[in-house]
């Protein structure tokens, strides 16, 4: 591991940064990459490093604010250097509906990121290998959260029916615009 991600420089950069809101310009770094590192985001979206799951929610957060989405790899970025590191599925789990306000749907991933269901924001359901449903909320540039399943069946509590192509499916309306949460089954 570099300079950059030891812990001491880490945990300095934890607190010069405590309190402030908002993402680090990741888009706009391209440092070499340095290679990989023991990192992983599992599928329950726990961070672990070398094996050992990280505690921390101050460091989750500060490494999901420099995490970016390179083509198929998963790294983390800072001015200087690039490391990749191994997700599972998606990097973050949407874990609340926040709110509903003026018809629209906000939700907050599990480091804390509020998104909105919008154009900017869309929600893609597919289906696992058993045949379920698996809904993804893109959170930020390349970076998708998926819902927690509890979330999903509150969601589809409040869904109603609506013709998507001529197709009868249920959903949610969010930032003036149904969202489908999946085809409604014929009998």
């Amino acid at each position: 591991m570099s300079d950059a991600f030891s812990p001491l420089n880490l945990a300095k950069q934890i607190e010069a940064n405590a309190g402030e809101h908002g993402l680090p310009p990741v888009h706009q770094w391209q440092p070499d990459f340095c290679g990989d590192i023991d990192m992983t985001i599992a599928r329950n979206g726990q961070w672990s490093y070398m094996g050992s799951p990280i505690g921390r929610a101050a460091l989750v957060r500060m490494f999901s604010t420099i995490l970016r989405k390179d083509d198929d790899q998963y790294v983390l970025v800072t001015p200087v250097e690039k490391v990749g590191i191994h997700v599972e599925d998606v990097p973050f789990i949407i874990t609340q509906l926040l709110d509903d306000k003026n018809d629209t749907l906000i939700f907050l991933t599990n480091v804390g990121d509020q998104v909105t269901l919008d154009n900017e924001h869309p929600l893609r359901v597919t289906q696992n290998e058993l045949g379920e449903p698996q809904p993804y909320l893109l959170v930020r540039d390349n970076l998708e959260g998926r819902l927690h399943r509890n979330l999903f069946y509150q969601l589809i509590e409040q869904a109603v029916e609506h013709d998507v192509g001529g197709k009868a499916h249920i959903g949610i309306f969010s930032a003036g615009k149904f969202w489908s949460l999946g085809e409604m089954p014929e009998f």
